[in-house]
């Protein structure tokens, strides 16, 4: 008796440690609500960059400036969310079949990197948390994601991310990353700019704007694609498009009309049967049958009147 009281006495400490735990945990999710209006001063990452430049004694230069989403070119908007987050619109901060996914992926080769972040988790850790790896990392981002989700809206979670994610050594932002890599603004980005800075995304180091692999062009295309399926460029922009990233063997798509075209023309041979009807067959017969009631007469009784007789003799 006395062993099952001291268990369940350790059972009871244990459950008050993890309560008191989990809540100093939630209570260190910072406050995230003062961004619906404000924008951040700094960022994690930009903190930890220049903190890494000084240890190394090596100069570092902030390449920072802050753009409203509107004067971000719409290419760069939507192939962002095309590379980086497919469901952005639709989930609650984190995509749990992506996350499913790619840890099944991650196992699968025997490694353990817990990716799969949306594009609110990628801020949360960019805003507030550091590039580690780890379950306790990888919860309090979640737990910032759904804060973000429950004081932000998507245009300004969208918006955030643009301005603080980092596409090089000190440069930040798409305004700055627009400049540096292409030399003129972020609104002016053309299809082909704006896939190349979302395919360097997480990772700007390793997968820069300037360099180019057969990874990286299949990524291009498969962005470019759906640019032109979602209507944001024409045929002639996607050709240039596909060109300008290494890919000018592919094919452009069809346009929707030719495409919404092709059906009819191959049911053609249909409609000409629904036109070939038996009206003229139907109204051929009514002509005789109008003009063969006269001879009928003599065989009807001569109390009916004529007139009538075509009707009950039709034959």
């Amino acid at each position: 008796m006395r062993w099952r009281r001291r268990l369940v006495a350790a059972a009871e400490i244990a459950l008050v440690v993890i309560a008191i735990g989990a809540l100093g945990f939630w209570c260190s999710v910072p406050n995230t609500a003062p961004l619906a209006d404000e924008n951040p001063t700094s960022t994690a990452f930009i903190d930890l960059r220049r903190d890494q430049a000084a240890d190394a004694h090596k100069k570092w230069k902030l390449q920072w400036q802050w753009k409203r989403l509107g004067q971000i070119s719409r290419y760069l908007r939507a192939a962002v969310v095309y590379a980086e987050d497919y469901h952005f619109y639709t989930h609650n901060g984190v995509d749990w079949e992506a996350l499913e996914s790619a840890a099944e992926r991650d196992l699968g080769a025997g490694q353990l990197r817990i990716g799969g972040s949306t594009i609110t988790q990628q801020l949360a850790k960019n805003l507030y948390l550091s590039p580690n790896r780890s379950f306790l990392r990888k919860l309090r981002e979640m737990l910032i994601a759904f804060s973000l989700e429950d004081h932000l809206g998507k245009t300004r979670i969208l918006e955030l991310y643009l301005n603080i994610v980092e596409w090089g050594d000190g440069i930040f932002g798409a305004e700055a990353a627009a400049r540096h890599w292409f030399g003129h603004s972020a609104a002016s980005l053309s299809p082909a700019e704006a896939v190349r800075l979302a395919i360097a995304l997480p990772n700007p180091i390793d997968r820069a704007p300037d360099k180019s692999s057969p990874e990286l062009t299949q990524k291009a295309v498969r962005i470019i694609r759906l640019l032109r399926m979602q209507g944001l460029i024409d045929s002639s922009q996607e050709r240039t498009a596909l060109d300008e990233v290494g890919a000018s063997g592919e094919r452009v798509l069809p346009d929707h009309g030719q495409i919404e075209g092709s059906a009819p023309k191959a049911e053609e041979p249909t409609p000409p049967k629904t036109e070939q009807p038996a009206p003229p067959k139907t109204e051929e017969p009514a002509p005789p049958k109008t003009e063969e009631p006269a001879p009928p007469k003599p065989e009807a009784p001569p109390e009916q009147p004529p007139s009538s007789g075509p009707v009950t003799q039709p034959e």
